[in-house]
């Protein structure tokens, strides 16, 4: 079993369930969720941001030709193409540690399945003809190199990583999902019942980040305000069906 959520910055957009074997394989998970987040927004003018778990050339393929914008962190020295380089040599880009290596429009590669005549599936390699973006960046103090493939033409090299980087937000809405709100402790085996308590987690956190916005708090603050309003609310609501006055019991 797997599960999906998508994360617009400040609230879950969307979530998918998923419990067929081909999609233990990531590529196969995140571009179905992806790709029916797309059909239900039409007309949107988003820019999904998608870590490495999705490689699929044939995938971001998929993704252009529905017109979708994205940026995908890429796995680094995948096989590619350069068909026209973005750089000026003279003028180095560069912002605080960060340094561009690599600016250039290319062609990636795929494997095509063949099937023998013995019935066997084997893959060859293939050129894919759609056009992409490649934006390979490093740290100066680390060395470590990031490699970003989007069909986003227009952004510069910084707004691109920019952009990339406000995934993190998605990372910590995991955490609180497992940590505060005990989304990692399942307590039904059967998808509709994980259906059922994803929902109704996502609906509870919801709520939570709308309180958490407009109180301007933490995520443990607002977890502990809200679930301290919320006793007060239930038992005041109790006491006038039991016909008493709950100001005279706050007030006390």
């Amino acid at each position: 079993m797997k599960f999906s959520f998508s994360f617009d910055g400040i609230l879950p957009s969307a979530v998918e369930v998923f419990t067929g074997q081909k999609y233990s394989a990531e590529d196969n998970a995140l571009a179905e969720a992806v790709l029916k987040q797309i059909k239900k927004e039409e007309h949107h003018h988003n820019i999904y941001t998608i870590d490495r778990g999705l490689q699929s050339t044939r995938t971001m393929k998929e993704f252009e030709e529905k017109c979708m914008k994205f940026i995908i962190r890429s796995k680094e020295n995948r096989k590619f193409e350069e068909i026209e380089s973005f750089l000026e040599t003279e003028n180095i880009l560069k912002w605080n540690d960060w340094k561009v290596i690599k600016d250039s429009k290319v062609k990636l590669y795929t494997g095509k399945p063949i099937q023998n005549k013995r019935g066997n599936i084997h893959h060859r390699e293939e050129k894919v003809e759609t056009c992409f973006r490649l934006l390979v960046i490093k740290n100066e103090k680390t060395n470590k190199e990031f490699w970003f493939l989007t069909n986003e033409f227009e952004l510069s090299a910084r707004e691109i990583s920019d952009y990339y980087r406000k995934r993190w937000d998605i990372e910590v809405f995991f955490r609180f999902m497992k940590q505060e709100l005990n989304l990692i402790h399942l307590i039904s085996l059967n998808k509709n019942g994980i259906e059922v308590m994803v929902y109704m987690t996502m609906i509870a956190s919801m709520l939570l980040l709308i309180y958490k916005k407009a109180n301007s708090l933490g995520y443990k603050t607002a977890k502990r305000r809200i679930t301290m309003e919320l006793r007060d609310m239930i038992t005041a609501i109790l006491i006038v069906f039991a016909g008493g006055d709950p100001a005279k019991v706050f007030k006390t």
